[in-house]
């Protein structure tokens, strides 16, 4: 049996749990359990870098408790603590052991594994808000950073004609083609891929993932957006806005709209 890091961190704050989960889901774990003023997080020993956790830890004087175990039931935990999530009246989010929500526009459902994005992070929540106000009929979108494929799915129930959904996690893509086919989408092409590289250009691009994931591909963002085409992204909190636009800025992308939640924030470009 496989064996796993397992970090814990107590007395935080909802927030800094929120952050947390983002950071560490970037660089390799793959569980977490969030109690009140809590969190564990976990990642096989073979993946586990201490001077990568350090580096996230060290700017917000976090400090953190590390134990060896073996391997989690994953399923079982996310299964626990996964309650359905409902933007506005415009999508809920729902596992398959949850009841219909009725009074929404679109449903998706989600088996709530490891990959990030079932709609309870901020970030996600405020994507698929912004996605709302968003034409998609018809459209080439790209997903950048996939994760379950919520918004891949969302994507495609608004009309969009070909999505092309990535991420660079295996049990991402396990995960993301098992809810594609929860969904019914049979119009969305799921690769595996570590950039935003695909030599396509696009009417929309979603990448709900990290600061510096986006800024290492702002280049190919941009040249793969078509004129008059939308970037949205996410994945980003309050203090990265500067550098984010000023990068989109060298690439003549204009930020038509940004959104806040929790300290997080969603920004919308075109040319």
């Amino acid at each position: 049996m496989s064996k796993y890091i397992q970090i814990s961190f107590q007395q935080i704050t909802s927030d800094q749990s929120d952050v947390l989960l983002a950071q560490l889901s970037s660089i390799g774990f793959e569980g977490f359990e969030e109690e009140e003023n809590s969190l564990k997080a976990f990642i096989p020993l073979a993946a586990f870098d201490e001077a990568l956790l350090k580096e996230i830890t060290s700017g917000s004087n976090l400090s953190y408790s590390q134990s060896t175990i073996e391997e989690t039931n994953w399923n079982a935990v996310w299964e626990s603590n996964f309650d359905p999530v409902i933007v506005d009246d415009f999508v809920s989010i729902r596992a398959d052991f949850h009841e219909q929500i009725k009074g929404v526009e679109h449903e998706i459902l989600i088996t709530p594994k490891m990959s990030f994005g079932t709609g309870h992070h901020a970030t996600t929540y405020m994507m698929i808000q912004q996605m709302r106000d968003i034409n998609f009929k018809n459209k080439t979108i790209f997903d950048f950073g996939t994760g379950t494929g919520v918004l891949a799915i969302l994507a495609a129930k608004l009309g969009a004609n070909n999505v092309f959904a990535v991420d660079i996690d295996d049990w991402s893509m396990e995960n993301a083609n098992e809810n594609f086919e929860k969904n019914n989408c049979t119009k969305i092409d799921l690769q595996k891929t570590d950039d935003a590289g695909s030599g396509k250009q696009y009417d929309i691009i979603l990448a709900n993932i990290n600061k510096n994931v986006i800024l290492e591909n702002m280049s190919n963002l941009s040249e793969q957006l078509l004129f008059d085409g939308i970037l949205l992204l996410s994945g980003l909190l309050v203090e990265d806005e500067t550098d984010i636009v000023k990068a989109a800025g060298k690439f003549q992308l204009k930020l038509v709209t940004k959104t806040e939640r929790n300290n997080w924030i969603a920004l919308k470009f075109t040319y």
